[in-house]
C-alpha cells in the first residue's frame, strides 16, 4: 500500500512539474459577431460556446494589424511588426517601389518566432494551415522554430484538392514539410484538424506547441458538402458562410476532444482568436456592434473574438474587459513554459496572466498602436485617435463608445494634438517599411529633374 501511495504521489509531482502544451487555434478573416459566444443568433459554434465556460473571454482583444500578414508577423514574433518592417500583406505579383515582388516580402529572417524560444524550451512545434509569413524557402515555417508543417505558404487557398488546369499560385499548394507538396485527399479543414491531431499523439510525452491555423472562414467560400442542408434560414454568401464556420468549430471540437482522450486537457493551455476582423464585401461577415471591417482601424477591423483556457490557473466562465492584444500571446506562452519573458529585449506584448487571473488589477496596456502606411491609430487608455492622408483625424472614447459612432475630435481638440503627437512620436521609431526601402520613384524624380536642368539651363 505504501509503494502505491508513493508511486500516486510521485506521478501527481511529475504531472505538475511537466511544462504545458499550448494549443493556438485560429481562424482567418471571421466576422466579430459570427460566434455564439459573441452573440450571434443565426451561426452556430458549439463547440467554441462550451470551450469559452471553460475559461475567460476576452471582450477587448486586438491584434496588431488589419490584415493578416502583418498581424500574424506581430502573434509570432510579440513585437509590433512595423519594427521589421513588415506592414503589407505579401501580395503574389505585387511589384514594390523598389522592385521586390510578393514572394521576396516576409517576416525577417533572423527574428526569432514563438516557435523558436518554445523549442529552446524543449517542446515539440508544429503549425498547420496558413502561414502567410512570405512565400520564398528563407520564410518557411521549418526554418522559423517550427519542426512540422502541412499547410501553405501564401494567404487563401482553396479547401478542396487543386486539379489540373485548375488557377493557382505555387504558394497556393499543400505542402508536407519542406517542398513536398500533396493535395488534400478530403476536405482541408478536417485535413489540418486531423494533422494537428496526430502531431499531439505523437508527441503526448512531450511538451508541444501546436498552432492550428485555419483558413476557415477565409474566401473562397467553400463550405463542406455535408452541411449543405444547414441554416435554411440564411441565404446566399451569409448561409454559406455559416457552414463554413460551422465546419471549423466541429473540427476545433475534435481537436479538444482528442487532448481529452489521451488525457492532456488539465495541462493543456489553449487559446482561440482570429487574426483580424471580418469583410463585408467578399463574405458578408458581421463585426456587429462594431464599425467598420478587415483593413480598417475602426474596432471592427482590429478588434477579434478571443479565448483562453487552462483548467487549474484560470477560473472557467469569466470575462476579462481590459484591452489585450495578439502581441501577448508570445510573451503569456513562453512565462507559461518556465521561461521569462521579460528578459527577451524589444518585446512590446505582456504575459496575459497575472490579468486574467486577477493578480494584477491593473491595465495590461495604456497605449496601443496601429499603422499602415500614413494611416495610424493609438488606443491610450479609453481614447482612441484615426489618423487619415485625406481627411481631419477622428477621436472617440472606446469605453463609452465602442461601436464609434460620436466622433468627438471638434470637442477634444487638445486630446488630438496630443495623441496624434503621441503616435508621431511612436512612428520616429519604426523601420520604414521593406518595401519602400530603396526610394527608386525619389530617385527616378531626380534623374529626370536633372535631365530637365540640361535640356533647360
Amino acid at each position: 500500500m505504501k509503494r502505491i501511495i508513493l508511486f500516486l504521489v510521485l506521478s501527481c509531482l511529475a504531472a505538475a512539474a511537466r511544462k504545458p502544451n499550448i494549443v493556438l487555434l485560429f481562424s482567418d478573416d471571421a466576422g466579430y459577431a459570427d460566434f455564439g459566444f459573441n452573440g450571434s443568433r443565426h451561426f452556430k459554434t458549439p463547440c467554441l460556446d462550451e470551450l469559452v465556460t471553460q475559461g475567460v473571454k476576452l471582450n477587448q482583444f486586438y491584434v496588431s494589424a488589419a490584415v493578416c500578414g502583418p498581424s500574424r508577423a506581430g502573434l509570432l514574433t510579440g513585437m509590433y511588426q512595423q519594427k521589421l518592417g513588415f506592414e503589407e500583406n505579401n501580395v503574389p505579383g505585387y511589384m514594390s517601389p523598389n522592385g521586390t515582388t510578393g514572394d521576396d516580402m516576409g517576416l525577417q529572417p533572423g527574428v526569432p518566432t514563438v516557435g523558436n524560444y518554445l523549442q529552446e524550451r524543449g517542446y515539440k512545434t508544429a503549425v498547420f494551415g496558413k502561414w502567410h509569413q512570405g512565400n520564398a524557402d528563407r520564410f518557411h515555417p521549418l526554418k522559423r522554430g517550427f519542426d512540422e508543417f502541412v499547410g501553405f505558404r501564401g494567404g487563401a487557398r482553396s479547401f478542396y484538392a487543386y486539379k489540373e488546369g485548375d488557377d493557382f499560385r505555387p504558394e497556393d499548394r499543400l505542402e508536407w514539410g519542406l517542398g513536398t507538396f500533396k493535395e488534400p485527399e478530403y476536405y482541408l479543414t478536417d485535413v489540418l484538424a486531423d494533422e494537428a491531431i496526430k502531431f499531439m499523439e505523437r508527441n503526448r510525452e512531450h511538451p508541444f506547441f501546436v498552432y492550428v491555423s485555419f483558413n476557415a472562414v477565409h474566401t473562397p467560400i467553400q463550405p463542406d458538402p455535408k452541411d449543405a442542408e444547414l441554416f435554411s434560414a440564411l441565404e446566399g454568401k451569409r448561409r454559406k458562410l455559416a457552414q463554413l464556420t460551422w465546419s471549423m468549430d466541429r473540427a476545433i471540437g475534435r481537436i479538444l476532444d482528442a487532448l481529452d482522450a489521451m488525457g492532456l486537457r488539465e495541462n493543456t493551455l489553449i487559446v482561440f482568436a482570429n487574426d483580424n476582423g471580418g469583410p463585408t464585401d467578399a463574405s458578408t461577415s458581421s463585426n456587429w456592434p462594431l464599425s467598420g471591417c478587415k483593413a480598417t482601424h475602426l474596432e471592427g477591423g482590429i478588434r477579434v473574438p478571443g479565448i483562453v483556457v487552462w483548467k487549474g490557473k484560470l477560473a472557467a466562465g469569466v470575462e476579462y474587459d481590459k484591452p489585450l492584444s495578439t502581441l501577448d500571446l508570445l510573451p503569456t506562452f513562453i512565462n507559461a513554459a518556465g521561461g521569462d519573458a521579460c528578459g527577451i529585449e524589444g518585446l512590446d506584448g505582456v504575459d496575459m496572466m497575472p490579468y486574467l487571473t486577477g493578480e494584477n488589477q491593473g491595465r495590461p496596456h495604456q497605449t496601443l498602436y496601429w499603422k499602415k502606411e500614413n494611416r495610424g491609430t493609438i488606443r491610450d487608455g479609453d481614447w482612441k485617435l484615426l489618423r487619415f492622408p485625406d481627411r481631419p483625424a477622428e477621436l472617440y472614447n472606446i469605453e463609452a463608445d465602442p461601436s464609434e459612432r460620436n466622433n468627438l475630435a471638434a470637442e477634444y481638440p487638445k486630446k488630438v494634438a496630443e495623441l496624434y503627437k503621441k503616435l508621431f512620436a511612436w512612428e520616429c521609431t519604426l523601420e520604414r517599411p521593406k518595401f519602400m526601402l530603396k526610394r527608386l520613384y525619389e530617385e527616378k524624380a531626380m534623374e529626370r529633374l536633372d535631365q530637365f536642368r540640361k535640356q533647360y539651363p
